[in-house]
């Protein structure tokens, strides 16, 4: 009896999160709704057109994120709560040099953004997985999946080569920004919130890690549109265009956009395409850099992880996504 009310507490706190976690993502994209809706029409009575360019963008990027926070935060929520550790002993390598590559080609079964790997990378190194390992997995699941790699050869009709370019890019940089931190990775600069403590299990373990991993994200997703928002309505067009005359330039360009535009991965391949005026490395830059470093993820892992390993990790993941861009560029492009 005592059993059986206890598996009916934790079913009602299992169900009771998910409704919250559910209602509360729907809230927002309602909210954010409106706001795309009455916010260009304030600013646009008010005379102030950027005040209305500064909300479409914003809500875009907000409503295109919270579903992919919300999928994330309920595979962490569950991984936390229902997979063992063995489970993932048994599947990676017990050599941190090859679970990095392992955990990398991993990622092509998460169909989902970097808004969703953030939150299940956490969940991952909680449950004993080797960061190094997780974090190559961050950064390859948002941009080698199959709806990316599929949307990828829709923009880009009769070009295998560049969906072929951006998935040996993508799981590259992962790969080596996984090496990396395993080499040269300080475990001080990596903060985990619950680490210290045995996870909770079972639906109370899922209840409350799900509240309180898509409430803590969340609030770093909307600073991270905001972010974004402001950077489209500051920086004049015309800044822009005198860089597309240098084919570095424009690689360098486009890697920066894709930081600060927070296109989600499963779109930027059209915005990419879009660019006609830059070269195919260059653009292939804007895909590889952008699921793996862009304001909202920063704003993320800076929620997650901390600000030491956010400042750290995103700098030179930058700088090894560009790299492996234009060398796999000069390769197959």
């Amino acid at each position: 009896m005592e059993n059986q009310r206890t598996l009916a507490d934790g079913l009602r706190l299992g169900v009771r999160a998910l409704v919250h976690a559910v209602v509360g993502g729907a809230a927002l994209i309602a909210i954010a709704t409106v706001a795309s809706v009455l916010g260009p029409l304030l600013a646009l009575d008010l005379y102030t057109p950027p005040v209305a360019a500064w909300w479409t963008v914003f809500t875009a990027i907000a409503v295109q994120g919270v579903p992919f926070l919300l999928l994330g935060t309920v595979v962490s929520a569950a991984i936390g709560a229902f997979v063992p550790e063995r489970v993932f002993s048994r599947l990676l390598p017990r050599n941190q040099a090859l679970a990095v590559p392992v955990a990398g080609a991993a990622g092509v079964v998460l169909p989902g953004c970097e808004c969703a790997s953030v939150p299940v990378a956490g969940s991952l190194m909680r449950r004993g997985v080797a960061p190094a390992a997780a974090l190559a997995f961050l950064l390859s699941a948002p941009a080698i999946n199959p709806v990316v790699l599929v949307a990828t050869s829709i923009a880009f009709p009769g070009q295998p080569e560049m969906v072929a370019a951006r998935l040996v890019a993508s799981l590259a940089a992962a790969v080596v920004m996984g090496w990396l931190w395993a080499r040269f990775g300080k475990e001080r600069w990596l903060r985990l919130p619950g680490a210290g403590r045995p996870p909770a299990t079972g639906l109370r373990g899922f209840a409350s890690g799900l509240q309180h991993d898509f409430l803590h994200a969340g609030g770093f997703l909307v600073l991270g549109a905001a972010a974004a928002a402001t950077f489209n309505i500051a920086v004049p067009r015309a800044v822009l265009d005198v860089f597309t005359g240098s084919a570095w330039l424009s690689v360098l360009l486009l890697a920066v956009l894709a930081a600060v535009l927070c296109v989600c991965s499963e779109a930027d391949a059209f915005v990419a395409a879009s660019l006609s005026g830059f070269s195919p490395t260059a653009r292939l830059a804007f895909m590889v850099v952008g699921p793996m470093v862009d304001l909202k993820l920063i704003a993320l892992q800076t929620g997650t992880f901390g600000r030491a390993f956010a400042v750290r990790f995103a700098s030179a993941t930058w700088v090894v996504a560009v790299a492996s861009s234009v060398l796999v560029g000069w390769w197959l492009l």
